[in-house]
């Protein structure tokens, strides 16, 4: 498929579980694909031999996030490679650590947002002088967002989440003249690497599983496939969305 032909993406966290799938579905829908990473260069570089081994295009872009000046050297990065993007995905993010309001530290705390919505909010603003109109800018969230008591271990973290949900309405309002959209993607339980340490367990499985009424826990290809949908022509009318992308787990 070439959906996606002549367009430039970036993918940030796109080494890994869901950004790897986002990053090798809009490789094979034509786009030219920018895989950020910000540790692994191996596991980029094996994203990038993959979507070239399906006759796609990409490259690897390194930046830690969460950092001084991690939006100016993310995208100096990519500069080296593109001069221009019509596909933006924050997708990278981290995880609590530590279990619920008492075990969460301002350390902690500070690093969740410094990392889930600090970064991805200069990234994006950085991203304005190089995005072209007509563009889309894809934003990963969560369904604990709106039903954050299911797991209140991960209090942080949901409001970390919950900042990019208002990030998204609010900019999918001012780039709207510019033709370009805003949405989220809200997964629910989603098999991945960073999650396979829990949601691998016989039991945890079964369990998430039969909280979702298609019976089964998610796949970071569930996700890119909502993603890619976005990212295409057919998402053209919808912006300033939390698109749900859990299976129905959250209802």
């Amino acid at each position: 498929m070439s959906t996606l032909a002549g367009r430039t993406a970036l993918v940030t966290g796109g080494s890994r579980g869901i950004g790897r799938a986002i990053a090798e579905r809009l490789g094979r829908e034509g786009a030219r694909v920018g895989v950020h990473f910000g540790r692994s260069e191996t596991a980029a570089k094996e994203t990038v031999a993959a979507i070239e081994a399906a006759g796609g295009s990409a490259f690897a872009v390194r930046a830690e996030l969460g950092v001084p000046g991690d939006a100016e050297e993310l995208w100096a990065a990519f500069d080296e490679h593109a001069d221009g993007v019509d596909i933006l995905v924050n997708n990278a993010g981290i995880a609590s650590r530590q279990p619920g309001i008492a075990g969460t530290t301002p350390e902690e705390f500070d690093r969740l947002f410094a990392v889930n919505a600090r970064a991805p909010f200069f990234v994006t603003k950085l991203a304005l002088e190089r995005l072209r109109d007509g563009g889309r800018i894809i934003n990963l969230s969560t369904g604990l967002s709106t039903r954050g008591a299911m797991m209140p271990d991960l209090i942080a973290y949901t409001m970390t989440k919950s900042a990019i949900d208002a990030f998204t309405a609010t900019l999918a309002q001012e780039l709207g003249p510019r033709g370009i959209t805003v949405n989220a993607v809200a997964p629910g339980a989603v098999d991945t690497d960073m999650n396979a340490h829990w949601l691998r367990e016989e039991e945890t499985q079964r369990s998430f599983a039969g909280s979702v009424p298609l019976r089964r826990v998610g796949q970071a290809d569930d996700i890119a496939a909502v993603a890619a949908f976005l990212a295409g022509a057919d998402g053209r009318w919808v912006t300033g969305q939390v698109v749900d992308a859990s299976g129905g787990q959250f209802l």
